[in-house]
């Protein structure tokens, strides 16, 4: 690969930026620690890289690396994919002076850590937004953009970009690291809300490939409700694999890691039986990581009605069933201690249980469905609704 960036069209304007001067230029690090840049000796230059050194950054700036990146859309496009996730899109261009990124304030820790610097000259700057509508260009409106951004939420939205011609869904990945309270997360959906542009439609992360797996950042006895409160708010929401059965992070044995940055828990393989190869693999092969609790397994749940599996069946049903669950407004009508309530659309309530001890729930209705679907549907609630540890509800009504 990084012999592969040498050869590119332009070959010295191929890599992400010029070398001059200093080696290193400045002193920018690596999202996995260490320095940013790594000699070639074949060209006699420093390359930058994002992440590892196996995976150089292109110099978007160059006209002929970002037409020959636009070509890789068009190209998948002519297979028929549906659509595109752009990874790491607030890192696609840097400063073009090189600055050096300022220290964080308060960090103590090790120099050689990401975390101990700001990176504001290697991340987020205002120009990536050109970069962002030159891809929806691309793309159009009848394929989807999704685009992976960390970054907070004032500065999120502005990659919809102007007019609406950016990103169709920058990824909202504030619900992940949210403290598990019924204000603080009344309070984000309230803000998120707010800050999205004329015509934007809203998105929501609960789980994915960076971040502990649901079952186990709020634990087993949290997951049921976390799934309909991903499942009730205004927008589209994305399930990371094996989140639907419950999966929880795997413990990896230090002979089995595979990722630098300690992710592999949460990226275990999604069991479809209990067979020894978990109907994920043949029966004698080795995964590349450790299987998890072989319970959790889709045929174990789809004979269950009443599993995690079954529970996602029917929030999903519900969600077509009306325009509420979807696209109906949000507004918060209950905001703790213990319980999380809002009404969507005009007739749907959601009443959420965020503790593990039993609670009642100020709303009205009547009941379409719980989590622990155990028979509660038709249940008429005047004012309060009782709800188990753990437990959430939806209900059909004013509220």
């Amino acid at each position: 690969m990084v012999r592969r960036v040498a050869c590119l069209p332009g070959q010295r304007e191929a890599r992400l930026v010029p070398v001059a001067g200093r080696n290193p230029p400045n002193n920018w690090i690596a999202v996995f620690g260490g320095p940013a840049w790594q000699w070639d000796e074949a060209t006699g230059q420093s390359y930058y890289h994002a992440y590892l050194r196996e995976q150089p950054d292109l110099n978007w700036r160059n006209p002929e690396v970002r037409a020959a990146m636009l070509e890789v859309i068009r190209f998948w496009k002519a297979r028929g994919v549906d659509g595109f996730r752009v990874d790491a899109m607030r890192q696609v261009l840097k400063d073009l002076s090189l600055r050096d990124n300022p220290p964080a304030p308060g960090y103590e820790g090790p120099r050689d850590v990401y975390a101990s610097l700001v990176p504001g000259f290697t991340t987020d700057l205002d120009e990536v937004q050109e970069v962002v509508a030159a891809i929806r260009s691309e793309i159009g409106d009848e394929h989807l953009f999704m685009a992976e951004v960390t970054v907070p939420i004032e500065r999120l939205v502005r990659y919809y970009g102007e007019d609406g011609r950016g990103a169709h869904l920058p990824f909202n990945f504030h619900l992940i690291w949210a403290d598990w309270r019924a204000e603080a997360i009344a309070a984000l959906v309230e803000t998120y809300e707010a800050a999205l542009p004329e015509g934007a439609w809203p998105n929501w992360v609960l789980g994915n490939h960076d971040q502990p797996r649901v079952a186990s950042r709020v634990g087993a006895g949290q997951a049921r409700v976390a799934a309909m409160l991903l499942l009730t708010l205004r927008g589209t929401p994305t399930l990371y694999y094996g989140d639907e059965l419950g999966m929880v992070d795997v413990e990896v044995p230090p002979s089995r890691v595979v990722d630098p940055d300690g992710r592999d828990p949460e990226r275990s393989p999604m069991l479809c039986t209990d067979a020894p190869g978990r109907g994920f693999c043949s029966d004698e092969a080795e995964p590349w990581l450790p299987f998890g609790d072989p319970a959790l397994n889709v045929a174990a749940q789809e004979a269950d009605p009443r599993s995690m599996l079954g529970l996602h069946r029917r929030l999903l049903a519900l969600r077509r069933s009306s325009d509420d669950p979807a696209a109906g407004s949000y507004s918060t009508l209950v905001a703790g201690p213990d319980v999380l309530a809002y009404r969507r659309g005009a007739d749907t309530v959601v009443a959420l249980n965020l503790t593990d001890a039993p609670a009642v729930a100020a709303v009205s209705g009547t009941v379409l469905l719980t989590t622990a679907l155990d028979g509660r549907e038709r249940e008429v609630a005047s004012g309060s609704l009782s709800l188990r540890a753990g437990e959430g509800a939806i209900l059909e009504g004013p509220g």
